[in-house]
């Protein structure tokens, strides 16, 4: 307690403040929601991995006003400025020690929905492989639209922060959706009803599914952990310590399926080396003993052995090619990257790219006899495309500005790329696939972010989002360009069609 002597002209007013500690308001206020040790229970993590997307104010903004549509509720009646300010500063400093979360802890989170029923039909009458899941995150759910009529057939609620692409089981029933702070959600889409959700990480960094639906892979930040779940009830199989070749820990920047090697692949942050995880019977061995970590006398012993591949530099963002034998690694430096060959577990080429490629948001497809591959940069508005023969840059298209993704398909003569950065962040601009023009220049809504372009299951339409809090999704024809629906969303941060990303898993495996 501190007394406060306050003058004020010829009165002195004594006053009585009592001013808590910032941990002692966190016991106080919310750890009933959030764990004692700001691991989240109800509620996400609060701790700076979590935190992260909430920049500037926006933190002290959430405690002091709440969260519309969450049970978060508002403490500006019953906390201070000074208060919340504290708190805010307290949820944003580091655990020490690091925080372990393994197969006990992945276990114990398990939360089964005792009311659902699986059916044996669905309890809609939509193409199951036309349906478009739109990520809205300003109250953290998912709407599923009929990519036929665009009728939205349900919407539920998802785990907090959404992050990373949604997955689908082979045959389409069943989404995995993951949250920022580790949690996987398993979504039954026939009968409209989440069937279990479990947390594999405390802050991770995205999911893949296996191509015949058996297996999740999970890439975490905190801890510094690879995971492998069962698709069929999401208890742990393989919780494997991510660490560089000189034993330090490090961070998984991604991780993306290599369908044709029946494996994993993933990147680490903070050394210079790509994991490859094998999920298939009998995966190859390379001949490379040093190259292996197994549990057993021989890779093949492991079910899910782990082959390590050391390079020269870090790769941070990266693309996997359409025969999933070659990674294309950006540098964390924004400039330059790498072309790793996964037969062989070497470097092969130099990428010449400049301004931050977001390689992972790529699209492939074939100009005469020769694919190529575009891509977007974070810190220059360009679109680079390079022939995946040669690896060399064929061509740099000037942007309006620099763009986050870009999304084609294959029936459409066009490749369409936001503009996420800069005065034209409502733009989106579609390049002929062919002449490697832009041709058009299409703006959803004046003055609101357009990103994030997703197909129907046939290319006929194209999907944009409007990226506000009173956003849309507006429907495009892909071959006219000309806008023909207009569905009303809250801040559509992503959509994904169910054919769509089960045939890109089937061909190309990223």
């Amino acid at each position: 307690m501190i007394r406060l002597l306050i003058s004020f002209g010829s009165a002195v007013l004594t006053a009585s403040l009592v001013l808590a500690e910032p941990a002692a308001l966190y016991q106080t206020h919310c750890v009933e929601c959030h764990g004692e040790n700001r691991l989240g229970l109800i509620g996400p993590a609060l701790l700076p991995e979590t935190l992260g997307s909430l920049r500037g104010t926006a933190l002290q903004d959430t405690i002091k006003n709440g969260r519309e549509a969450t049970e978060m509720p508002a403490f500006r009646e019953v906390l201070s400025d000074q208060q919340i300010e504290g708190l805010s500063a307290f949820l944003k400093t580091p655990l020490a020690p690091a925080p372990h979360w393994g197969p006990e802890q992945i276990s114990s989170s398990l939360l089964i929905n005792e009311d659902y029923e699986p059916i044996d039909e669905p309890l809609w009458s939509a193409d199951p492989m036309n349906l478009t899941l739109v990520v809205e995150t300003t109250d953290h759910s998912v709407s599923v639209v009929d990519g036929d009529s665009f009728e939205v057939l349900t919407r539920f609620e998802t785990p907090f922060g959404t992050r990373g692409q949604p997955k689908f089981s082979p045959d389409g029933r069943y989404v995995y959706i993951m949250s920022r702070d580790g949690w996987i959600q398993k979504y039954d889409l026939y009968s409209l009803q989440e069937v279990r959700r479990v947390r594999a990480g405390l802050n991770s960094r995205n999911i893949v599914l296996s191509h015949d639906g058996k297996w999740i892979a999970v890439a975490n930040y905190l801890p510094n952990t690879f995971v492998i779940l069962s698709a069929d009830d999401l208890s742990p199989q393989k919780v494997e310590a991510v660490q560089g070749k000189d034993g330090l820990p490090s961070r998984v920047s991604a991780v993306y399926l290599a369908a044709k090697r029946k494996s994993f692949v993933l990147a680490l942050k903070d050394a210079p080396s790509i994991w490859e995880v094998f999920y298939g019977p009998n995966p190859p061995h390379y001949g490379f003993a040093h190259d292996w970590r197994i549990e057993g006398p021989a890779p093949n012993k492991d079910p899910f052995p782990l082959r390590t591949i050391t390079l020269k530099s870090l790769v941070e963002d990266f693309y996997l090619d359409p025969t999933d034998e070659y990674v294309m690694g950006a540098s964390p430096s924004g400039t330059g990257g790498q072309v790793v060959d996964l037969v062989i577990g070497h470097t092969i080429a130099n990428l010449d790219l400049a301004g931050m490629p977001h390689l992972g948001s790529g699209s492939t497809w074939q100009v005469g006899d020769r694919t190529v591959m575009a891509t977007p940069h974070l810190r220059e508005p360009l679109v680079s495309i390079v022939d995946m023969k040669t690896w060399e840059t064929v061509k740099q298209i000037k942007m309006l500005g620099s763009g986050f993704f870009t999304r084609t398909h294959e029936n459409s003569p066009y490749i369409w790329v936001d503009v996420f950065f800069g005065p034209d962040q409502d733009a989106i601009q579609v390049i002929d696939k062919q002449s490697l023009e832009i041709v058009k220049t299409l703006r959803p809504q004046k003055g609101s972010r357009a990103a994030h372009v997703e197909f129907t299951k046939d290319g006929t339409y194209a999907m944009v989002s409007v990226w506000e809090e009173d956003g849309a999704v507006v429907v495009y024809d892909a071959q006219t360009l000309e806008e023909t629906h207009r569905l009303p969303m809250r801040k559509p941060q992503g959509k994904y069609n169910v054919g769509n990303r089960i045939m890109r898993v089937q061909s190309v495996g990223n």
